[in-house]
């Protein structure tokens, strides 16, 4: 039985294991403030409008609270939910939720990603980093998860 609980450790620390962190991941930092979320959303929203994209866009605290938060018209409710679902998982397991996505699609050890608490395997969740700390995470939902991808990544921008 031990064994098998050290296997399993062993698989869910290789399915988290990316090369976009391939390293230790940044510190978490103090939480981002009102003013700098509310920049985030902006640039986001931005992005979204230029393409015809109506989407939800949430700012978390690195512990995964709501900063700031906006639902653009005719974004579909379902999203309101994803999107800070998305913004959670990416501060909380500080890194971005593309991560999860591309890990489950490969199959095999990715898999036991399946089995964290508070995991969303879609684009649109991207950690916010400041001065190399963590200082919240951005999650949007509405499109497709490429272009939560790219809504998510220009407000992320607007703060670096």
């Amino acid at each position: 039985m031990r064994k098998l609980v050290l296997t399993a450790v062993a698989l869910c620390a290789a399915a988290l294991a990316t090369p976009a962190f391939a390293q230790a991941p940044p510190p978490y930092g103090e939480t981002i403030n009102s003013e700098t979320a509310k920049k985030a959303v902006a640039a986001a929203a931005d992005e979204a409008k230029k393409n015809n994209w109506a989407m939800c866009i949430a700012v978390v605290a690195p512990s995964g609270d709501l900063v700031q938060f906006e639902r653009m018209d005719n974004c579909q409710f379902a999203s309101i939910t994803i999107s800070q679902h998305k913004a959670k998982a990416a501060a909380t397991f500080r890194r971005p939720t593309k991560v999860f996505e591309d890990r489950i699609a490969a199959g095999g050890a990715g898999l036991t990603a399946l089995t964290l608490d508070g995991i969303i395997a879609s684009e649109g969740g991207i950690p916010i980093v400041i001065g190399g700390k963590i200082v919240g995470a951005m999650g949007c939902s509405g499109g497709t998860g490429q272009q939560d991808g790219v809504a998510c990544q220009a407000g992320v921008n607007a703060v670096k």
